[in-house]
């Protein structure tokens, strides 16, 4: 089999196609949530310990950028970093945030198919259908029973 056909043949199955539909959703939701704690969980958890922005809290990790924070106390994170190294806990904290927020939501979601998978395994089966001999059998011993001796 030649690669081109093989790979044809790969990306063409549904599992291929489900999966690129999984992944484009995913990116999706993955904005759907980081714009969820950018914009409505940290501002107020922000104001709670201070004016500047969670994700703005940061170590400075040498005097040259000591220095520029002292001269530019309001600066942003990004204005930081081209200063120098700064040990960013804020902004990690954010992004863990968004993987905790993502990964809960990700674990109901599967709980809630594997629950539907359940319900459909746990539901009654009707009986197969009796085969020919069966059901010749049956017509049989009832022909047999309207007989009389």
């Amino acid at each position: 089999m030649s690669f081109v056909k093989e790979f044809k043949e790969f990306a063409v199955k549904g599992n291929v196609i489900d999966l690129a539909v999984g992944v484009i959703i995913g990116g999706a939701f993955g904005k759907i949530v980081t714009s969820m704690v950018n914009d409505l969980i940290m501002p107020p958890i922000s104001l709670l310990i201070g004016d500047k922005g969670f994700t703005n809290y940061y170590i400075p990790l040498n005097d040259k950028v000591s220095e520029f924070v002292a001269a530019n106390p309001n600066a942003s994170l990004e204005d930081v970093k081209k200063a120098g190294p700064v040990f960013a806990w804020g902004n990690f904290a954010t992004e863990v945030i968004n993987f905790i927020i993502l990964a809960f939501i990700i674990f109901l979601m599967v709980k809630a198919i594997n629950s539907m998978k359940r319900k459909e395994e746990e539901a009654p089966k009707a009986p197969p259908a009796p085969s020919k001999e069966e059901t010749l059998l049956t017509e049989i011993r009832d022909l047999l029973k309207t007989r009389t001796v």
